[in-house]
């Protein structure tokens, strides 16, 4: 219960990338260039999360123009790339929002994002997150990363929020 209540209050919701909104593995290519997979069930559930009036961003400790070119795609223009502190990242970008952090929500799964999980009023993490992150965030979804844990925690916010039926239903008319 305590997990949907904090949902609900949700109005910007941020991901990690590696682990969250990918598999955790990074493929380079000869000439170092380095590529990402990334699921579209996943894009899906971001693009729902906006439509539905919640703010996205990404935060990520690493740099890549696959992810820029991600973010650009969904329509994603919150993004920080090569972060150490993301808490404080996250909270500059709440105050140029007018929010603060408990109607804010973060999705990661390591242990480095601890500090801004702990600090969000909803927190979340992938099946295969790392268990002491698992124990301490209010939703652990039921799939890994880049594999629709992402979707699934864009349909539990939306469900929390009244809004994921409605949204739903659009597609059947």
């Amino acid at each position: 219960m305590r997990a949907l209540e904090r949902a609900a209050a949700l109005r910007l919701m941020a991901f990690d990338v590696d682990g969250v909104l990918t598999d955790g593995t990074l493929y380079f290519t000869a000439a170092g260039d380095e590529m990402k997979a990334f699921s579209s069930l996943d894009g899906h559930g971001i693009r729902m999360l906006a439509a539905a009036g919640v703010g996205v961003a990404i935060i990520t400790g690493r740099r890549s123009r696959a992810v820029a070119l991600r973010a650009e795609n969904l329509g994603i223009s919150l993004l920080a790339q090569g972060v150490e502190d993301k808490r404080t990242v996250l909270g500059e970008m709440l105050s140029a929002q007018a929010l603060d952090f408990p109607q804010a929500g973060y999705m990661g799964d390591d242990v480095v994002d601890l500090p801004v999980l702990l600090a969000c009023g909803f927190s979340a993490t992938v099946a295969d997150g790392h268990p002491l992150v698992r124990r301490h965030v209010d939703y652990v979804a039921a799939a890994g990363g880049g594999r629709g844990a992402v979707r699934e925690t864009c349909e539990f916010i939306l469900r929390a929020q009244g809004r994921l039926d409605a949204l739903l239903a659009g597609y059947l008319a």
